[in-house]
């Protein structure tokens, strides 16, 4: 019996993934990056923005300056603004759900918002957004999502997880939820695939829960 949904944000709900990678990608090129954008996007999924400061820097010829993550993330928000949309059927599947849902992200609330606030989601997650930044653990430590279902007064054996990263669903099945994966199949190891259950859209979840009416 599942009792409540817990949804990553980034690639999930927000078709932000690719977007954000490549205006890191660019924002760091001045700096000698040798990484292409492929290396980066292939890479940097659904890890921590620190993570990714750090791999850009080891792969670059001259060092950042101290406000790079700072300015990154403002060169982000550009092209969010500018090209950001919802993943498809997102704002219709989560305005008809009847049960609990919150988001639970590795990323920090300032970026979560204008994302969920950009593409009019923000509305149906007040008070249900969960930050690794705050929880002070990241996927794929299962902490975040354990916050989340207590944040939602539902056990975690009760919780499924809607994830498109594989650190995302190592920490859903770490925490002892089920996993739901928009991930392709081809990036995700042999032992992990029968733990999980993969779809290809939000929409899917309805037809395997009967979670909407």
């Amino acid at each position: 019996m599942i009792s409540a949904l817990i949804f990553d944000c980034d690639g999930t709900l927000v078709d932000s993934e690719d977007i954000g990678m490549a205006a890191m990608h660019a924002h760091a090129l001045p700096y000698g990056l040798t990484l292409s954008l492929a290396e980066v996007l292939h890479d940097f999924r659904g890890k921590s923005m620190a993570r990714n400061v750090a791999r850009l820097a080891q792969h670059s010829e001259r060092p950042f300056p101290d406000d790079f993550t700072l300015s990154a993330r403002a060169a982000m928000a550009v092209r969010f603004r500018a090209e950001l949309q919802a993943m498809p059927g997102a704002v219709d599947f989560i305005a008809s759900l009847k049960l609990p849902f919150c988001v639970a992200t590795n990323g920090p609330r300032d970026k979560t918002e204008l994302t969920l606030g950009i593409t009019g989601l923000l509305p149906y997650f007040k008070g249900q957004i969960y930050c690794a930044y705050e929880v002070g653990h990241f996927k794929p430590e299962p902490h975040l999502f354990l916050e989340a279902a207590a944040g939602l007064g539902v056990a975690p054996t009760d919780c499924a997880v809607v994830e498109d990263s594989l650190p995302g669903i190592m920490a859903g099945l770490a925490a002892g939820m089920r996993v739901f994966s928009l991930c392709d199949p081809d990036t995700i190891p042999a032992d992990i695939k029968p733990k999980i259950t993969q779809i290809a859209r939000l929409a899917d979840l309805d037809g395997l829960l009967g979670l909407t009416g």
